[in-house]
């Protein structure tokens, strides 16, 4: 999803919000932004989506 149609999704007020909120977190502790950074550039891949049946069993 690109950043213009994020902006038509939630609108410039939403954004603000967020925005906000965002700069009002504290910031992570040093030594969890490589594991965090380890989980977000290497995904685990797309979901697998598996038939009720073999759910259920």
């Amino acid at each position: 999803m690109t950043r213009e149609e994020r902006r038509q999704l939630l609108g410039d007020a939403v954004i603000e919000q967020i925005h906000k909120r965002v700069a009002q977190a504290p910031d992570a502790p040093d030594d969890v932004i490589p594991g965090l950074r380890r989980i977000l550039t290497h995904p685990a891949g797309p979901a697998v989506d598996t038939p009720a049946a073999q759910r259920a069993a």
